[in-house]
């Protein structure tokens, strides 16, 4: 019997892909930088395994009668048609919960750099060389601890960043379509909705998965809600805020500053003005970026490959096969 094909769509970790080549047929695009559009490489497969968010359609689909799984290594799936996926009894996996924590952590990374003015102190000393004296005068930040933070959408991520803003002794404030009750007695967190969130906020974090709904859901209305203070953080998906708005609200002040582990576009452009901003961090994508993650992450996207190819249930499946409408 035929081994069964599969095409990955950015390197994996070596010990993960031999162990899938001891089984299939692999194809795996060897460079992070230029990848081929899927559609030329799925027929005919009968397993994919998508490291990032290149769309994954209907119609590249029906190029490939003979596909069984979808794997993403990764917790998101908005890139992959799910309706499509689910009408052909094609299984679709993913990878959850192995990155609450690392992405947690990424958040607060990037919350600790812009609220104490980390990357431009960088600057002055290592790419300026402008530290010739003390000066207790420059680069003023602003207190983490016993401040307000309002974290929006408040799902596995939300609750590991909400643990650790415990530790600065902060006011946790979270909004969530479905309120949390246990999670309120057991942090002692606050529902309160999104507007008078952004309000009594000092730092407002972002982790809602990406949706109709979540689409440029911060935008003009909402940086005039928040604070002349307060700092954004989005390590949810681009799309969530509106970067003209963005980039509005940071030159005229009405936040006091912007981090970001994700665009629109992804990448963002060279050229957009805000990168000429000393009041906005970009990162370029590493909420997960950790070497323990990564090979978790990559071990379960195998795993889910794996069930797929074999007819069986995913151990972290979105769309099982037999779930045909």
């Amino acid at each position: 019997m035929a081994s069964p094909k599969v095409f990955i769509t950015r390197p994996i970790p070596y010990s993960i892909l031999k162990k899938i080549q001891s089984e299939c047929e692999v194809e795996m695009w060897h460079t992070s930088a230029i990848l081929p559009p899927i559609a030329e490489r799925i027929p005919p497969l009968d397993g994919l395994i998508t490291y990032g968010h290149e769309p994954v359609t209907a119609e590249m689909f029906d190029t490939s009668p003979s596909l069984k799984v979808v794997s993403v290594m990764g917790v998101g799936y908005d890139h992959v048609d799910e309706d499509a996926a689910r009408e052909r009894g094609i299984a679709l996996g993913h990878t959850p919960g192995v990155l609450s924590d690392t992405t947690a952590d990424m958040t607060w990374a990037l919350l600790l750099a812009t609220a104490r003015n980390v990357v431009p102190a960088y600057n002055h000393v290592h790419v300026n060389r402008e530290w010739n004296y003390y000066d207790p005068n420059i680069l003023w930040g602003y207190d983490v601890h016993h401040s307000t933070i309002g974290i929006v959408g408040m799902g596995r991520i939300g609750y590991a960043v909400a643990k650790r803003a415990l530790g600065f002794d902060m006011k946790v404030l979270y909004n969530k379509r479905e309120r949390r009750p246990d999670w309120e007695e057991e942090l002692g967190i606050e529902y309160m909705d999104l507007e008078q969130l952004l309000k009594e906020s000092d730092f407002v974090s972002l982790h809602v998965p990406l949706t109709d709904e979540t689409i440029h859901m911060i935008g003009e209305a909402e940086f005039e809600l928040m604070k002349q203070t307060s700092i954004l953080i989005n390590i949810a998906r681009g799309p969530v805020v509106n970067h003209d708005a963005l980039y509005h609200a940071l030159k005229e002040g009405q936040i006091a500053g912007a981090a970001v582990d994700v665009t629109e576009p992804e990448p963002i452009n060279t050229d957009h003005p805000l990168l000429d901003l000393d009041n906005f961090l970009v990162a370029p994508h590493l909420g997960s970026a950790t070497i323990q993650t990564r090979m978790k992450m990559a071990t379960m996207a195998m795993e889910n490959l794996f069930a797929g190819l074999n007819g069986k249930r995913l151990p972290y499946g979105v769309v099982q096969a037999e779930e045909v409408s």
